[in-house]
This record gives C-alpha cells, structure tokens and sequence, in this order.
C-alpha cells in the first residue's frame, strides 16, 4: 500500500468509526429510552446526531437525511441510517481495521459489536454516561455483557465464553472484583486492539519487550546461489501447507547466515521478521500461555515472522519435562524459524530441517570483491582462502576498513582486512583454549633441514589452499580432508610447540593450545560438545588448534568391557569423524607416537619427527638461547654442546643462570650455567658427568681472576 493509498484508507476508517459511534449512541440512547418508557408505543422524534469531533467532521458533512426536518426523524431512522452507511463501508475492497479484525480472529457479529461498544468508551467521552442511564445504575458507567445482551440483536450467550475470540485473543478485559456476576463485571477493550481498530499498526507492547526487529539493512546484498535455494524452498514448504504452517529450523553453527536466509524469506513473504533469544520464553504456564495467544493474535492481525534464536541454548530438559520453546510452538500459530545448531526432534508439531552452511569459498571471493571494489586486488582470494565468513560479517569488515583507512594504501589495508578476519573468532576459543602470543620465527628454530623442510611444506600448503582447492577444482572432488592436520611426535623439550609458534608467526594465524580441562568432561556427551563448539569456532580459519598431550584425546580405542570403555569409544569415534570434516590447521603433539589410535595417524597429512638433538643442534640452541641485552661472559658454546639436554631443558638451564647472575650482580658466566646445568639434570633424574660441568684449570684461574 502506498503513502497516498494508507492516507485515503485511514481517512475511510475514520469515517466508518465516525458512523458506528454515531450509531452506538443512538441504540443507547434508544435503550434508554424504553427502559424509562417502557409503555410507550411509538418513539418520539430525536435531534440529528452530529459526527463526534475527535474524528475531525462538521456539522457540514451531515447526511441528507439528517438535513431533514428533526421533528420527523424518529431514532429508528437515524440507527437504520448509520446502520446502512457502515454495511456499505464494509463491504469494500479495503474494508475498515474492526472488520478485518473480525474476519481475521473469527468474531461473530454480535461479538464485533460487543467490542466496537468496549472500544467507543476510548473513543468518545459521552459513551460512560450513556451506559451508567442505559444499566439504569450511575455506578455503572462502563460496558458490562449485561448491557450488550440488552443493546444488540442477534445476542448469543457464548460471547462469555472463555473459549470464544473476545477472552481467548485478550481482546477485552474483565474487571470483576469479590463475587460479582461476570454479565455485570465491567468490560474494557484492550489498548493494543483499540488502536489497532483506530488504524493504528505496531506490534503489541507486552511482545514488543521480548523481541527485537530482525530487518535487513538497507544495503544488505541478496543471498548467494547457494542459499538463495534455501530461502527458495523456505517459500515451497509454507506454500505447501498454509492451513498448518511447519516450523522451519535451521541449522548449522553460522547463526549470521540463518537469520539471513530467514529475513530474505520473511521479505520474500512481505512480512516483518522478529528474533527471540531462548532464554527469553517464559518458563511459567500461565506467562507462555499469555506470550503464545498474544503472538498468534499479533501474526493475525499483521504481517509477521518470528525468529527463535536456540544457537546457545541447550533443548534437552530432562526426561518427562517439555522445553519451553516447545511448548510455545505448540501453543501458538504463525510462521516460525528455529535457529539450532542441531536438528531438534522435540519441537511440538510438523518441522522441515534445513541445513544451513557459509556460502562457498568461490561466493566467499565474489562478495569480497564485491564489497571491496575497487581496492580489492589479490585480498578477495587470500582472504576467503584462509577464511570462512558469512555475507554480513565480510561487507561490515570491508566497509569498516575501507572507511578507516581508505583505498590509496594498499598494503596497509591488506594487513587490516587480514588481522579483523583473525580477530574475529578469538573471543569465540578464549573459552575453551589458551591463545599463546606468538614470538618465535623460522630463524629461532633448531631442526634437521629434513624436519624443517617438512614444517615449511605444511606452511606452504595452508597458504596455497585456495589455489588447489578452488582454482584448481580438489574442493569439487572432495567432501572430507580440506583441513591440514598434522602430528608432531617427539621427546618433550624436542620444540614442538615451538614449531607451532613458528608456523602460526609465518601465516599470521591465532595459535590456541587446546585446555583439555575446559574440554574433557566426567559427563557423558559433554566432552563431544565442547569439541564440537572448538571445531566450529575454529572453522573460520583465523586459528591454529594445537593439541598438546594429544595421546590424552586421541588415544587407542580398547574393547568395551563396561559402559566406561563405551562411552570413552564413542568419544574417540566423534573425534575421528570430527578431525576429518575439520577445515582448519590443526596440530597433534605427543612423545608418545605408538599411544595414538591407527585410525588418527592414516587421516595426519604430516607427520614430523622431533629427534633428540644432537651436538650441532644444541651449539646452535646455545647460541641463540640467550638475548642480546643479557650480560653474558666468555661462553664455550663447545663445551656446553656437550650437555645432552634438549632445546626445552637448554632453555631452562640458561634462565636459571641469568637468575643467578642477577642475584650475584655479575655476567652469566660457564660456571653459573654449569650450576644451572647440574640442577636440571638432578630434576631430570638423569645422572650427573661431573667431568663434563667442570672447566678446564686455566679458565678457572681467569674466572676466579675476574672475581
């Protein structure tokens, strides 16, 4: 409806209102008269009813009926009048807003009176007395049933019914104090419904404090192809069915890209979409019971959808119990979208399923493209090959850095979009994994060349994905495997979690080592759950999970002798399937390889080995291990090659000693880093060679010298 088409039929609606007041007020008045009269045969002439000036008409709009001679217009008349003047205006295309009200909520026509009587007591200030004389009771200035059975025709008893639309859609309400009868309680229409019938469209109060407008922006791009099917076969589902609409879930983990695809189905239907958060459906029966008719009365009278958001929410309750979701769906009527990460089976009526996935990693480039115009360059392709976005988050990155730092610098702006898209799944794994600042670089990394051409080809490939997976068309040939995972299998202080750091540095990834106490639970199902919420979040691809102790997750499956090994199975085959359909970077460390379920290793596309280092390995460790601002004396970087110690042991032994040196006030000298040396061998339980963390006699006395 356009602005002129609103203005002329809210113009029209006044005017019906104008003469169903008109109307009201003679039957009352008509009333009134045979209560006071009650022997009288014929009525006697009644004064023209002029139209009531809230509705803004002069006596110069009367009828030309009423233009007549007063003496000879009998009540009778003027009532027929009006009477024939509102017939007409309901029977037009557009027909006034208490007609369509009661077509829609299935109002008799003693009922639509009953409520245009509640309804006139808000709209003219003479109706309160005109009912007080008409009751025959100055108390009684307000409508009761009492008074509507006297007043209208076709009166039906049922109207109090609490099955019947005026008590089941809330439309009246019902003041009845103490013991008094219900015929005599005084009545008064809702707000909602007053302005409703005044031509007055917004969501009713009480459920506007519930939910929030889900709208899309203005300058929200449609769906891509492939999501845009779904909201094709959203439409085919309700058109299917549209005497028993099916609740539509959703589901997946993106929770962006379902409420996309739902406010893309809502416009498509014309309607406004709504979200409700889970947690905010009232757990009492009598509140939900409320929230239900409110919301079907809502979706009657105007053109809306509603979003139930469950992504956080859990819709188990315990065996016997309903959910309070389900119990609302099942209470209320209206086009319903679900929202969960998992298909929920307990909904209350008739669902469709649909699973919702980010778009393509192609759709993931052309909106990059797209957003970024002319200042795209090669990002479109870097970015959706590391990183999987939705549609809303690529466009508000793209914008708010186009508008930050503009178009002119190129590199800067390259930076930019990379660390947003990294920045964006931390807060995400904060919760069940440690984000480890990264520091080391390929030049602080003692490896084999074998070993570290081996890591390089690892970093090489995460950067190249993109290539082989979309350009080169692996990605259409393959379901499962598009992740790279590895295992890093070595003594402890070897450097894996070096190697980690290292790799992460080099891709400008988040490193997270996983928190097997955040993430192992003593309850069955829930260590799967906190799995699933890591791998999800981890999809993004602005991370690398780093399992340390991978053994302790991905440890042998043994025969099941009770329902522990049971249930310990279930967990090691979920992580099985999970590291297969995993996308991201994921890296295993144990020292201990042969731990490890068989299954685990054939799904590794890398396996390095971290050997103990040997004597050029640790003169190079040893040379490196102490920074440039430590005051360190003459050391036989030689010599201490020797100490058969890993990086993780050297790294230790070459902090103690600079405590020393600091407690002592002097330079890190051989003998402090030999009684460093001594020590962590002694926490090693490993034998101390005395020979080996002596120093030669001549250095000695030159030490002992400088002392």
């Amino acid at each position: 409806m356009t602005d002129t088409e609103a203005n002329n039929w809210s113009e029209f609606n006044q005017r019906y209102l104008a003469e169903a007041i008109a109307w009201l007020r003679l039957r009352l008045e008509r009333l009134i008269q045979r209560n006071q009269q009650p022997s009288v045969a014929p009525l006697p002439p009644a004064q023209p009813q002029q139209k009531h000036s809230f509705f803004g008409w002069g006596e110069d709009e009367q009828t030309p009926l009423l233009k007549k001679d007063p003496t000879k217009v009998t009540l009778d008349e003027q009532i027929a009048h009006h009477a024939k003047a509102m017939t007409e205006a309901e029977s037009q295309d557009e027909p006034p807003a208490l007609v369509t009200l009661g077509k829609r909520l299935g109002l008799s026509r003693f009922e639509r009176e009953v409520l245009l009587l509640c309804t006139a007591m808000e709209l003219d200030t003479h109706i309160a007395s005109l009912c007080a004389r008409a009751q025959d009771d100055n108390n009684r200035p307000y409508p009761t049933f009492a008074l509507a059975l006297a007043l209208f025709d076709n009166q039906s008893w049922d109207v109090v019914s609490p099955e019947r639309p005026l008590r089941y859609w809330r439309l009246i309400e019902i003041n009845q104090p103490n013991a008094q009868p219900l015929t005599t309680s005084a009545l008064r229409a809702d707000e909602r419904i007053v302005n409703y019938i005044k031509g007055l469209d917004y969501l009713d109060d009480r459920l506007a404090a519930l939910v929030v407008p889900l709208e899309a922006d203005a300058e929200q791009k449609n769906p891509p192809a492939s999501q845009q099917s779904l909201v094709t076969t959203i439409i085919q589902q309700l058109q299917r069915s549209p005497s028993v609409l099916p609740v539509l879930q959703l589901v997946g983990p993106d929770a962006l890209s379902k409420q996309l695809i739902a406010n893309h189905a809502a416009a498509t239907l014309q309607r406004h979409l709504y979200r409700i958060p889970a947690d905010m459906i009232p757990t009492q029966a009598t509140d939900l019971e409320t929230l239900a008719r409110l919301w079907h009365r809502e979706s009657l009278l105007l053109p809306i959808a509603l979003y139930l958001d469950m992504q956080e929410s859990d819709s188990s309750t315990g065996e016997g119990h309903i959910h309070p979701i389900s119990r609302f769906l099942a209470r209320s009527e209206g086009i319903f979208f679900l929202g969960v990460r998992e298909t929920w089976p307990r909904v209350g009526r008739i669902y469709a399923a649909l699973d919702v996935d980010k778009p393509t990693r192609n759709e993931q480039r052309d909106a990059w493209q797209d957003a970024l115009g002319n200042a795209a360059g090669n990002n479109p392709a870097l970015l959706s090959g590391q990183f999987s976005l939705n549609l809303p988050t690529i466009y508000r990155i793209a914008q708010d850095e186009l508008d930050t730092h503009g178009e002119d610098d190129s590199r800067v702006l390259a930076d930019c979009l990379w660390d947003a898209c990294r920045m964006l799944v931390r807060p995400r794994l904060d919760v069940l994994a440690q984000r480890l600042d990264l520091k080391a670089t390929w030049n602080d990394l003692v490896l084999p060349k074998e070993e570290k051409d081996m890591l390089q080809q690892l970093a090489d490939q995460v950067g190249q994905r993109s290539t082989v997976y979309g350009t080169w068309g692996f990605a259409d040939k393959m379901n499962r495997g598009l992740g790279i995972n590895a295992l890093f299998a070595g003594e402890s202080g070897t450097g894996k979690t070096m190697a980690a750091e290292v790799i992460a540095n080099a891709l400008r990834l988040n490193l997270f080592r996983i928190d097997l106490s955040a993430v192992v639970s003593k309850y069955i199902g829930e260590t799967e759950k906190n799995l699933r919420r890591l791998f999800d979040a981890a999809e993004d691809g602005g991370a690398l999970l780093f399992f340390d102790e991978a053994d302790a997750l991905f440890g042998k499956r043994s025969e099941v002798k009770d329902s522990h090994d049971r249930y310990a199975n279930i967990e090691i085959n979920y992580l099985l399937q999970r590291m297969e359909a995993y996308r991201g970077l994921a890296i295993l460390a144990t020292n201990m390889k042969s731990a490890l379920d068989t299954a685990f290793v054939r799904r590794l596309r890398f396996i390095v080995n971290f050997p103990f280092p040997g004597p050029a390995e640790r003169k190079s460790m040893w040379e490196r291990v102490f920074p440039p601002q430590t005051p360190k004396d003459t050391l036989d970087y030689d010599r201490l090659a020797r100490l058969n110690l890993t990086g993780g042991s050297i790294h230790n032994v070459a902090l103690n000693a600079a405590f020393m040196a600091a407690q002592a006030g002097t330079k890190v000298t051989m003998e402090l880093v030999f009684a460093a040396a001594r020590a962590e061998f002694r926490k090693l339980e490993r034998p101390v060679n005395e020979a080996d963390l002596k120093l030669p006699l001549a250095a000695q006395a030159t030490q002992g010298a400088k002392a």
